[in-house]
């Protein structure tokens, strides 16, 4: 049983956020309805003195929030959101696998770093269930297990990480200067964009009002909200489509799998998987049209070529490809129609002391090994620029 609790309804997007906030950062809890539970809204009332707001949630030490901002939560389960100064070499956006490669080969060469993540340490990839392709792991590994080993050794390295708070503006006037979403800013020599990107949305009608209680766009974090389901329904036809439907499996009767194509684009081997597993019933050339229902699904509109029909899964999960977290780069680093970040080959962008990687930077492959390396080769190329500019001595070790 989960030590932190969570008291609140499917409706309140306070709530939602709550949710989403916990499970990004991967602290269990144990979420209780009040519109099902008539002792839990009577428990709720006994704490605030007759009130109902939600959410409230109640600490492993006892302690209370009600209707708390991300940063307060943050702030209570001890996750670091404000800088220790105001100063660093090297700013480094986002702290998925690119971000945290490059600020451990950043800390090795003596390079004062500082890592801001607007959500969780270990982005996308931390969110993974099982990543199969990663060098070094024959068995595969648990994408927590494995950006849990990239925290630590960045922070054995000395590397300050924030997480919960965004970089919202970047300027560069002579130095790099990056605001936050907490308020605090931060200025430093050069920076290293790697902001990742984010699920896509259906954006057809009901989507956006059921997300969090019915709409779901990580199944390892709302996944086992559904044990014992009788059909959860998976939108999109890729790798993260199927790897995240197979995963499913464990919690529902029936995963439907919904594809607009005629053909799957996953790899051949995961669509092998697919479609030899019982529980998995799959629907090609099929488009999602609408969703429907007060604060849970109820109807789930599908688009095929026999025309309309209509289905009522428990739940939904929506992989239908990425964004880049690219907004607040918009008029101040050099971005490509669908909003990736443009680099040279040396992965600077249109500002000399700000270089690019990951899966935001435009041409990559959006594979966690590329990343790394990304991470890593940008890293480099900052360095040489610090070097040039006289900002961080030569280091007495070269890089491995």
């Amino acid at each position: 049983m989960a030590e932190l609790k969570v008291y609140g309804a499917p409706w309140c997007p306070d709530c939602r956020r709550s949710k989403a906030f916990l499970s990004e950062h991967r602290v269990d809890y144990e979420w209780i309805d009040i519109d099902q539970d008539p002792d839990a809204l009577t428990y709720v009332e006994e704490l605030q003195n007759g009130g109902r707001s939600i959410p409230t949630i109640i600490l492993p030490d006892g302690g209370m929030l009600i209707e708390p901002s991300d940063e307060e939560l943050a702030q209570a389960l001890g996750i670091q959101v404000r800088p220790q100064r105001e100063f660093y070499d090297l700013a480094i956006i986002g702290g998925g696998p690119a971000g945290l490669a490059a600020s451990i080969y950043a800390a090795r060469e003596g390079i004062d770093t500082v890592v801001i993540e607007r959500s969780a340490l270990g982005g996308q990839a931390g969110l993974t269930n099982r990543i199969d392709n990663y060098p070094g792991f024959p068995d595969g590994v648990d994408g927590d297990d494995l950006m849990a080993r990239f925290v630590a050794q960045a922070r054995r390295f000395g590397v300050e990480l924030l997480s919960a708070v965004g970089a919202v503006e970047l300027t560069a006037p002579s130095d790099v200067e990056v605001t936050l979403s907490s308020g605090d800013r931060v200025a430093a020599h050069a920076a290293i964009l790697t902001p990742g990107s984010t699920y896509r949305r259906l954006n057809v009608p009901g989507e956006q009002e059921l997300i969090g209680s019915s709409v779901h766009f990580c199944s390892t974090c709302d996944g086992p909200f559904y044990a014992g389901a009788k059909q959860l329904a998976v939108i999109g036809g890729g790798n993260s489509a199927l790897e995240e439907g197979l995963y499913l499996t464990q919690f529902a009767d029936q995963v439907h799998i919904i594809h607009r194509g005629d053909q799957l684009s996953g790899s051949s081997l995961l669509q092998d998987k697919v479609r030899s597993h019982p529980r998995v019933r799959l629907s090609l050339n099929t488009s999602v049209q609408s969703m429907e229902g007060e604060s849970k699904l109820s109807t789930l509109t599908l688009q095929t070529n026999g025309g309309i029909t209509r289905t009522s899964p428990d739940g939904v999960f929506v992989f239908i490809g990425l964004q880049p977290n690219t907004g607040f780069l918009e008029g101040v680093v050099d971005l490509d129609q669908r909003g990736f970040i443009r680099t040279d080959q040396r992965f600077q962008t249109s500002i000399p002391a700000v270089y690019a990687a990951g899966d935001a930077r435009a041409g990559s492959t959006k594979q966690l090994g590329a990343a790394v390396g990304e991470g890593i080769t940008a890293l480099m190329m900052t360095r040489e620029h610090l070097r040039a500019h006289q900002h961080v001595r030569t280091p007495s070790v070269e890089l491995d």
